[in-house]
């Protein structure tokens, strides 16, 4: 619709804190995003009524609107994404964490939930994969202050000539800054040809401390999700095996495991 992109809104309550956040977030030559789209009569407030609350004016009838921005994503410019996905962490770094968090329930969250657990629960919930139990063995305390971070960068970085990239889909999490990097660092050398090598300048680019811990966690993550989903299979682990090799042999100069 001309400059605007209406989409459905999902969880209602990530849509409304999104929407706040992103409407007045300050862009810099480093990163920017699409600015929400108000409805001129209000929205619907969570019971469904009209409403006039600052939040409240971002989602009507399930839907909301973004600002149309040019560009096009390309999972190939890794260290583009990197380098704006940490501009836009250190933007958000202040946020409070928003208590929709611990309600949100889909594939992504859940498996998330499972591998950053704590304790025995955690790890007896993981499923039963020797890919899984070998990335969980090299699990070690994550380096770094937690905050929101978008969970699901390389697929949502718009490139246009001229223009700072564009930080678009927002996934938020609460983990340590680097894990939205690694996530997709991880998803560059499964999935888009980043050769495993490339693994450790990445971290530096990423200014994330803790990375190889990071790292293990992101493609686990990545693969318990796919557990979840029902995706996972033979292709599967063969396309993400040799990652894991690369992680936990040292060969990827990111190894910080015994």
């Amino acid at each position: 619709m001309g400059d605007v992109v209406l989409r459905p809104a999902g969880d209602v309550r990530e849509a409304q804190w999104r929407s706040d956040v992103l409407a007045c977030l300050p862009h810099t030559v480093a990163f920017r995003t699409p600015r929400p789209v108000a409805a001129s009569g209000g929205g619907r407030d969570r019971s469904g009524r009209s409403g006039d609350r600052v939040g409240d004016r971002w989602v009507v009838d399930g839907w909301e609107a973004w600002e149309r921005l040019e560009g096009a994503p390309d999972p190939t410019r890794v260290e583009d994404v990197v380098r704006a996905g940490t501009a836009f962490h250190r933007a958000v770094a202040g946020l409070a964490r928003p208590s929709f968090l611990d309600r949100v329930d889909d594939p992504w969250s859940r498996a998330e939930r499972l591998v950053w657990a704590d304790g025995p629960a955690g790890a007896d919930r993981l499923p039963d994969d020797p890919l899984v139990r070998r990335l969980t063995a090299a699990f070690r305390p994550v380096q770094g202050r937690s905050q929101v971070v978008h969970r699901d960068l390389l697929g949502n970085v718009l490139f246009a000539a001229g223009r700072p990239p564009a930080v678009f889909d927002w996934a938020p999490t609460w983990r340590p800054a680097g894990f939205g990097a690694a996530v997709a660092v991880v998803d560059a050398v499964c999935w888009h040809g980043t050769p495993p090598a490339r693994l450790a300048a990445l971290g530096t680019l990423a200014e994330a401390p803790g990375w190889p811990q990071l790292l293990v966690r992101a493609l686990a993550f990545r693969i318990v999700t796919l557990h979840v989903l029902g995706g996972w299979d033979a292709e599967q682990h063969a396309r993400h095996r040799p990652v894991v090799d690369a992680l936990l042999s040292g060969s990827a100069g990111t190894l910080d495991v015994p």
